[in-house]
């Protein structure tokens, strides 16, 4: 006999209170945010409740409370490499924003010497 994981799952009425509370941290952060805080002290605190729902949503709506423990320890690798390379694009993007590159308004091979 197997035995099923979805004796273990919560109902209908379990997913929605679920769903209530991750409202509620929304809530959280958007009258934080309105405070007028320290930026680095609202940084933390948002990152912090931003790092609970998304381990709430994980767990429990993308079911990984459920699997096996061998699944979600192999998930944290790949997670992390991910974040180290996205790491490797971020100071591209903040050297694009800076770089000064002229904008002409022709389009290519107009007054540009090409000949035809």
């Amino acid at each position: 006999m197997e035995a099923t994981h979805e004796a273990h799952e919560p109902g209908m009425g379990g997913y929605v209170g679920i769903w209530i509370g991750m409202l509620f941290i929304v809530g959280i952060e958007v009258f934080l945010t309105l405070q007028g805080l320290q930026p680095y002290k609202l940084l933390v605190i948002l990152l912090i409740l931003a790092f609970i729902e998304s381990a709430v949503g994980l767990f429990y709506f993308m079911h990984l409370k459920y699997e096996r423990r061998s699944l979600v320890w192999s998930l944290i690798p790949a997670v992390v490499f991910v974040l180290l390379m996205m790491n490797h694009i971020w100071p591209d993007s903040h050297r694009l924003v800076n770089l000064k590159v002229p904008i002409s308004m022709s389009g290519p091979g107009d007054a540009s010497g090409d000949t035809k």
